[in-house]
């Protein structure tokens, strides 16, 4: 495990839909969770390999192995420290990226169909494949689905969430910084799930007023 896991990591931080390169405060606060939840396994398994090990020793000396210490102290009190403080953390990362109310929050409704989604502006302004939204400024997507369920993810903004029709679910995003991205159908949906795909461009605040304003936004580029 300490050899395997650093190797793929390796594969892992910089790619396009790599949630351990996060590009906004929700999507860190996932690789933090990401980074705090592989720690406690660590020490989990460091544990039960202690364990292991004094267990063997114990049968090659004389004398009685004491029940309630291995049992109660070792095998149940630790591992419910560990998975207590982790299932705690999560809780709290969770409730960080809610949609709480901003003043300067963006509403973007999502429509996803087999294999396509549709982005719409507040001010009526609509794109089919590509989710043009702020830098630095909240987004909420009111997302929906006019088929089967889907689930809208871009990792390296935020957390997937279901697209279900005739219901309405709402993910906090937000970009750190002008860039383009890249977003996901997180939920098989059928023979063209693997292209149910989009992009995300965000732009800088002239950038975005003129997108809103229906002119174009210029060349965005790329973070990488």
């Amino acid at each position: 495990m300490a050899v395997t896991t650093p190797l793929m990591l390796m594969g892992c931080t910089v790619a396009p839909l790599s949630t351990l390169d996060p590009a906004g405060p929700h999507a860190g606060s996932i690789a933090r969770l990401w980074w705090v939840m592989l720690a406690g396994a660590g020490i989990l398994s460091a544990l039960v390999f202690v364990l292991l090990a004094l267990s063997f020793r114990r049968r090659a000396t004389p004398g009685r192995a004491k029940a309630g210490v291995w049992i109660g102290a070792l095998g149940l009190a630790m591992p419910v420290a560990v998975l207590g403080a982790l299932l705690i953390y999560a809780l709290l990362a969770g409730v960080a990226t809610l949609p709480t109310p901003a003043a300067d929050t963006v509403r973007i409704a999502a429509e996803s169909r087999r294999y396509g989604w549709r982005f719409t502006t507040t001010s009526g302004r609509a794109s089919e494949g590509v989710l043009h939204m702020p830098a630095g400024r909240p987004v909420d997507l009111a997302i929906t689905s006019v088929d089967v369920i889907h689930s809208l993810w871009i990792p390296r903004l935020a957390g997937k969430m279901d697209a279900i029709p005739g219901h309405t679910n709402v993910l906090r995003v937000r970009a750190d910084r002008r860039g383009t991205y890249r977003g996901e159908c997180a939920e098989y949906c059928g023979i063209g799930h693997k292209d149910h795909g989009f992009t995300v461009i965000a732009h800088d605040a002239a950038g975005w007023a003129a997108w809103v304003g229906g002119g174009t936004a210029g060349n965005m580029g790329g973070e990488r």
